[in-house]
């Protein structure tokens, strides 16, 4: 959930920032725990919409009606404290932001603060317009487990200076839940061409002035109301990343997912992702064990999760030989056993599990990841890429995530 705060003048009569704090809350509803339903096919499944609701009004916390509609709907959230003390966290980030804001208004004035925010957006675009200078065209097909496909066709205006990423021939909307709203296709672009930039700059909307992005309605990159998302924003971002790479030539696929895993019961709700191998590139192997593009979160300590969940981490460790062989190697994806002490729900929202992570300019495929648990008397049942299981006690969960592609022959 986002949270967006207003910051007036000091006449409390025009707005001259806004300031937005974006919480990932452990459950926001849905069908399952973690509101992370493997199968859903309708957006509400996937937990509570929130649609430009007012969370503050004259200074007060309208609790009551946040109450209400966290508790709305045909899947509401199951612990609306600890949602309400994430927003006021939310809500006190920003009002810092603000403090600071008014600060730095009052020693330099309003128009020389806009006016560097501005610099920012401006250099940001340069920045970009540099790279467009160096690129050349280039088109990749991606596709995915579900055997839909990602398309896109970039075309460099080396005169204009500016790029048309062209997502035309991307599949037909998914029945499924691997649907990524149009803002998630936007930042997948944002974040690979921010990354193409060799100067420390703060990512921001002038990055993405030079680039014209256009994604059909109805596909997997734009889909129409109420297509279920909830693998847009983690799986198919992933996916993005990785075409446009392919594309561009720069870096093979990197484990393409973000293993999402979530468990929990009425009482205890987790939410974490799990790391996996990068892609390597023209002049350098892939990273071993790490959270990659779009996935833009860390993993809890291990103790931490043992002390506060009825769990134990029975083994973490470097998945060897997954990652892709050629001149540089893509990254090891790893392995990570979770054993269960309680009856709980476990859901797995995961990508690359049919299809391997991609090699560019003859270098090999990573390995595709796995899921399955280890039932107490020792039966092995094998997951889907996305599955939901019932976790009795001493049960083991493993997850086994993907390699990263190798780069050139080798």
């Amino acid at each position: 959930m986002t949270v967006v705060t207003p910051v007036f003048d000091e006449h409390g009569e025009d707005i001259i920032f806004y300031l937005g704090s974006r919480g990932h809350h452990a459950d926001i509803g849905g069908r399952t725990p973690g509101s992370c339903p493997p199968d859903s096919t309708h957006i509400e499944e996937e937990g509570v919409l929130i649609d430009n609701f007012l969370l503050v009004e004259h200074g007060r916390l309208r609790e009551a009606e946040v109450r209400a509609l966290l508790s709305s709907g045909p899947f509401p959230c199951r612990n609306i404290e600890q949602n309400l003390a994430d927003l006021t966290a939310q809500i006190a980030a920003n009002e810092t932001g603000a403090h600071e804001l008014r600060k730095m208004v009052a020693q330099f004035g309003l128009a020389t603060v806009h006016a560097y925010m501005e610099h920012v957006q401006d250099n940001g675009e340069e920045s970009v317009r540099r790279v467009l200078d160096v690129l050349h065209d280039g088109e990749f097909c991606n596709e995915l487990d579900n055997g839909k496909q990602i398309r896109v066709r970039i075309t460099v205006d080396k005169i204009k200076r500016e790029a048309l990423l062209d997502f035309s021939g991307t599949s037909p909307q998914d029945g499924g839940n691997f649907n990524a709203p149009v803002a998630v296709c936007r930042a997948a672009v944002l974040y690979v061409f921010r990354t193409l930039v060799d100067d420390d700059i703060p990512l921001n909307e002038g990055c993405l002035k030079p680039l014209k992005v256009h994604v059909p309605e109805g596909t997997i990159l734009n889909p129409r109301y109420p297509a279920a998302v909830i693998a847009g924003n983690t799986e198919v971002s992933q996916a993005v990343c990785d075409t446009l790479y392919g594309a561009l030539g720069r870096l093979a696929a990197s484990q393409g997912t973000m293993n999402n895993f979530v468990f929990g019961n009425e009482y205890y709700q987790n939410y974490e992702t799990i790391c996996g191998g990068t892609g390597a590139g023209p002049a350098h192997p892939g990273a071993s064990g790490v959270h990659s593009h779009m996935t833009n979160t860390r993993m809890t300590d291990a103790e931490v999760i043992e002390h506060r969940f009825p769990v134990r981490i029975e083994s973490f460790r470097l998945r060897t030989g997954s990652g892709g062989a050629g001149k540089f190697s893509g990254g090891e994806g790893v392995v990570r056993e979770m054993r269960f002490l309680q009856p709980m729900e476990a859901t797995i929202l995961s990508s690359r599990r049919l299809t391997q992570p991609f090699g560019l300019g003859g270098g090999r495929s990573g390995a595709s990841g796995r899921n399955y648990v280890v039932r107490v008397n020792g039966e092995v049942v094998e997951l889907d890429g996305n599955d939901e299981i019932t976790m009795q006690a001493g049960d083991l969960f493993v997850i086994e995530t993907p390699g990263g592609g190798g780069f050139g022959d080798g």
